[in-house]
């Protein structure tokens, strides 16, 4: 069996414990480091190269934010998910933006957490369908594009999808399943899966998250569509 390495980085001593407690309990996680704050979770993450980061949002001497804009750029093999108290909130829109996976409410339920770990080192995104809905079109809502806007040349690298694929991207931006597309296409699960891969692959994005921001932000979809 696999073991999904997992560093957990928090300012408050307990919740950093209670967390690798109930990921090292899992046959199939390892909690290989802890930090206290943004600066040594990239200390950390570069000594142990995790697949995956529990991120405080508000640590002291760095915050969860920053420290997530530095492991997503320079350690892209770790996946970042962020810690909140709170399910909305401003800095998670701005982690999401920076690479983060996803996020988790810090009082979480165990078999969750642990479901999320695996969930993102699969290389999937940590946000259900109906959340995608709600926190993604504020997120977008937030962000009006601009002609400044910081998008890596969206027209070009939607000319590279088929139209199937432009209309998976659209679909996965307004919050559906596998389920949900295949069904709205008329196609196999299998085909879907086909599909996102192909998506995220020619658009060089790391999840489904990522695919949602960058549809958005490209003008494939209009926040609050759908």
């Amino acid at each position: 069996m696999s073991v999904i390495r997992v560093v957990v980085a928090d300012d408050q001593e307990l919740v950093r414990a209670g967390f690798g407690m109930i990921l090292d309990a899992q046959p199939d996680i390892e909690v290989v480091a802890e930090a206290a704050n943004g600066q040594e979770a990239i200390e950390v993450v570069a000594a142990h190269r995790p697949d995956v980061l529990l991120l405080d949002v508000r640590m002291p001497v760095m915050d969860g934010l920053e420290a997530a804009r530095r492991v997503c750029a320079e350690y892209p093999a770790t996946k970042v998910i962020m810690l909140t108290t709170f399910d909305i909130d401003d800095y998670v829109y701005d982690a999401l933006y920076a690479g983060a996976s996803g996020f988790l409410l810090k009082d979480v339920r165990r078999d969750d957490l642990a479901h999320g770990v695996r969930l993102v080192a699969s290389g999937e995104a940590l946000l259900a369908p109906s959340v995608t809905k709600r926190l993604i079109s504020e997120f977008a809502a937030r962000r009006p594009v601009g002609p400044g806007a910081a998008v890596r040349a969206p027209a070009r690298l939607l000319e590279q999808l088929t139209i199937r694929e432009q209309e998976t991207l659209r679909l996965i931006a307004r919050g559906c399943s596998n389920a949900e597309i295949a069904a709205e296409l008329v196609v196999s699960e299998h085909t879907v899966k086909t599909h996102v891969s192909n998506v995220l692959s020619k658009l060089q994005l790391r999840d489904r998250v990522h695919a949602v921001v960058f549809a958005y932000e490209a003008g494939a979809v209009v926040a609050g569509e759908g």
